[in-house]
């Protein structure tokens, strides 16, 4: 049966709050009764018969809507996109150094043409990055809680909309979605 995973954006900061319980119903809401979720972080498995893509991430979006009055996005992959994107990261040393200041971010769609030109003159810090596809990979070799790449990206006025995952939470998921 095929697997989605459906990552949430800004959810359970501040007052942007997402029970399990709310999660699973959506996935429920959205005729998939095969789910988990992982952390409570906005990461939602469903398996279930459904070709996914965008028109998932947006009865994901209404759904979510509809039950708790959220309007958040949802970004979907497969085991096979996760599979590439753990493939493709550029910083695997890094990742293996300090796994919990790699991140993955999750896009809808690429950057726009120039934006990565535009957002690494923008960091004033330490970190990198590295555009590939629909995600953005980014080391943090300092703590997260020092970085200044958020507000760095903000000033340049074309920081990237998706969500951002850890490394560790990025492997977790893809073993959840290949078990």
């Amino acid at each position: 049966m095929p697997v989605h995973v459906a990552l949430l954006r800004s959810v359970n900061t501040g007052k942007r709050k997402v029970l399990k319980e709310d999660l699973l119903g959506v996935a429920q809401d959205t005729g998939f009764p095969a789910a988990k979720t992982y952390l409570a972080s906005g990461n939602l498995l469903l398996w279930g018969e459904d070709p996914g893509g965008p028109a998932l991430e947006a009865r994901l979006e209404d759904a979510l809507a509809d039950r708790i009055g959220l309007c958040t996005d949802f970004m979907i992959r497969s085991p096979a996109e996760l599979s590439a994107i753990v493939a493709a990261n550029p910083f695997q040393s890094e990742a293996l150094d300090h796994p919990s200041h790699v991140l993955v971010t999750f896009m809808k769609t690429p950057l726009p043409a120039g934006d990565e030109d535009i957002l690494r003159a923008a960091i004033t810090g330490p970190e990198r990055f590295a555009a590939r596809g629909r995600e953005l990979y980014i080391d943090m070799p300092i703590s997260m809680a020092d970085s200044v790449l958020d507000r760095d990206w903000k000033k340049s006025k074309r920081a990237p909309v998706g969500t951002a995952r850890n490394w560790n939470t990025v492997l977790k998921l893809l073993e959840m979605a290949q078990a």
